[in-house]
């Protein structure tokens, strides 16, 4: 089924440096904090050519590590990926989702209703203008959060085009409740929506619900998607797998439904008790879970209900 048991987690040496993942960890974190390499390189006394070097996975001196994580304001445990990567910033957080989807064979998802590497093309025209209305106006640093908007929509379609010529298996889980109260809500970002503004919000949640149900029905190879119709975890995580290499992302930023990009602490790991617990619960979950035919039909129930409520349909 989902091929991720814990197992088969393997004993791990956390304390061996790869460089290309420090690598890795050094560009999301200065997208993160909006500098150019330019800018950090002046600031650490080292040239440009020498961050894109750093970035690119050549060995880096442990006393320009140390420079490096305080002018990115990142420990350094988390810079070279000892345990667990705390993340405070949206931008760093895709930016590692992407770079992990590059080398994934196996994604997992608990991501609320809507998976982003599954969604329509529509979901992905309309997410900028969603994210910015999230953003209260009297947001501290709002002209910022906007940039790093920008900068995330430009990652997204980076992490969409790769899956797209990759093709990672993906095994999706989709919560019922989290689908009924999108259509009840629609897509939006701000508590008060005009009424016509909101029909066309609800008609757009109406169309990737049913977006996700001719997925399941046409079942593609490589795809996999449960619906949970009981009450699942608040956080949403992912696991990636590439060969016998797990990796568990837990995040609070979120797309699509009550999106939230702008604050909460991500965490990345590749802990073996952590990937094990979590397998463990994305087993149960699955087991649970309704699938193919069965799991369409009930979305088309709720599709029904909730038109009747909307009073589309008498």
């Amino acid at each position: 089924m989902i091929n991720a048991s814990a197992s088969e987690t393997g004993t791990r040496n956390h304390m061996t440096l790869r460089y290309d993942e420090i690598g890795q960890r050094l560009r999301a974190f200065r997208l993160g904090s909006g500098m150019s390499a330019d800018e950090v390189a002046s600031r650490i006394g080292i040239s440009r050519t020498a961050v894109y070097r750093f970035e690119k996975g050549e060995v880096v001196k442990i006393e320009t590590l140390i420079g490096l994580a305080e002018l990115l304001d990142v420990s350094l445990p988390t810079l070279l990926g000892v345990e667990i990567e705390y993340i405070s910033s949206a931008v760093t957080y895709f930016e590692r989702l992407r770079q992990l989807e590059t080398e994934a064979n196996q994604i997992i998802v608990l991501a609320g209703p809507i998976s982003y590497l599954l969604a329509s093309d529509d979901f992905h025209e309309s997410l900028e203008r969603l994210l910015k209305e999230s953003v209260p106006e009297s947001a501290d640093h709002r002209d910022q959060t906007l940039v790093d908007i920008e900068r995330i929509i430009e990652i997204l379609k980076e992490r969409k085009a790769n899956y797209l010529a990759r093709r990672p298996t993906i095994v999706n889980l989709m919560s019922a409740h989290d689908i009924v109260r999108l259509l009840r809500s629609g897509f939006v970002g701000q508590p008060f929506v005009p009424p016509d503004d909101l029909t066309e919000r609800r008609a757009r949640a109406r169309r990737e619900v049913q977006h996700f149900i001719d997925l399941i029905e046409g079942e593609p190879i490589g795809i996999q998607v449960g619906l949970v119709t009981g009450t699942l975890p608040h956080s949403s995580f992912q696991i990636f797998r590439k060969g016998d290499v797990k990796t568990l992302s837990i995040s609070p930023f979120r797309l699509g439904e009550q999106p939230n990009v702008r604050l909460g602490v991500a965490m990345i790991t590749n802990t073996d008790e952590a990937i094990a617990l979590h397998e463990r619960t994305i087993d149960q979950m699955w087991r649970e879970a309704l699938k193919g035919r069965e799991a369409a039909a009930y979305l088309r129930k709720l599709l029904e209900t909730v038109d009747r409520e909307n009073g589309l349909i008498p």
